[in-house]
């Protein structure tokens, strides 16, 4: 179990990375007034799962580390 909440911590992780680039990279910026303002026209939906999935491995982990 250790090692599959040590999986999950990875892939989250990793998937929260890539995911954020891809969100970050959707997005636009317009001058109004002076001031640079962002538009994003991403889906967040894959970045808040990834972030899910790392902190259930984290929990994983600590769980399985408190049995002990």
């Amino acid at each position: 179990m250790k090692t599959f909440g040590f999986i999950l911590i990875f892939l989250g992780i990793a998937g929260a990375v890539y995911f954020g680039i891809q969100a970050f990279n959707n997005s636009e910026t317009f001058s109004a007034l002076g001031v640079d303002v962002a538009v994003s026209k991403a889906d967040w939906t894959p970045v808040i799962v990834s972030a899910a999935l790392g902190v259930l491995g984290l929990i994983v982990v600590l769980i399985k580390a408190k049995k002990r």
